[in-house]
């Protein structure tokens, strides 16, 4: 299990818009926007989570505007490079109250974070689709084809709470990811069997 943290340091060793950073796996990001900096935090996460070769990464995190624009407080949305799985994750929202929205990762959308100084910049700063391409983004960063189930939090927090929740904070992801292994709708029907 991973857990990155990031810190939004100021200062002469802080980041600038149109630097370029090195990312773990040797990729080079252009910053395009210093409030994305968590994208950059969860991309080394992932590359250094899939070189154990895991089933599955299963990752979240509030990282977008947009996916709350899209979805409201009320559902999050959900990305996988497993387009097989998405009805088994609607079904899981749905079953522990915990709901979610699949959005897809299409190949085109890398165009829009494409770089003319490095190998490919953080966000757009159209911020079109941002939920989108923060999915793109990260995806890029998994070493070889791992599963991949990416959820952008945009129900972490909800006035009144939502479901089994009475509370503004709801906890959003707990529920939700023990049904999901507790069903073994994914494990015992998608994953190849531990060795």
């Amino acid at each position: 299990m991973s857990e990155p943290n990031d810190h939004r340091a100021i200062g002469p060793a802080a980041y600038r818009q149109n630097e370029v950073v090195r990312a773990a796996n040797g990729t080079a990001i252009e910053i395009a926007h210093t409030d994305a900096e968590g994208r950059i935090v969860l991309a080394d996460t992932l590359t250094l989570a899939s070189r154990d070769a895991p089933a599955l990464i299963l990752d979240y995190a509030t990282l977008t505007g947009a996916c709350t624009a899209a979805l409201s407080s009320r559902m999050s949305g959900v990305f996988t490079n497993r387009p097989q799985w998405v009805p088994a994750l609607i079904r899981s929202g749905q079953d522990s109250g915990e709901r979610v929205w699949p959005f897809p990762l299409p190949l085109d959308y890398e165009e829009a974070i494409k770089s003319e100084v490095a190998d490919i910049r953080q966000c757009a700063l159209e911020a079109e689709a941002d939920h989108i391409l923060a999915a793109v983004f990260l995806r890029r960063f998994l070493v070889g084809d791992p599963a991949w189930i990416h959820i952008d939090l945009s129900s972490g927090k909800h006035k009144g709470g939502l479901a089994h929740v009475p509370t503004d904070v709801t906890g959003f992801g707990v529920r939700y990811t023990l049904n999901l292994l507790l069903d073994q709708l994914l494990l015992d029907q998608h994953l190849p069997a531990s060795a």
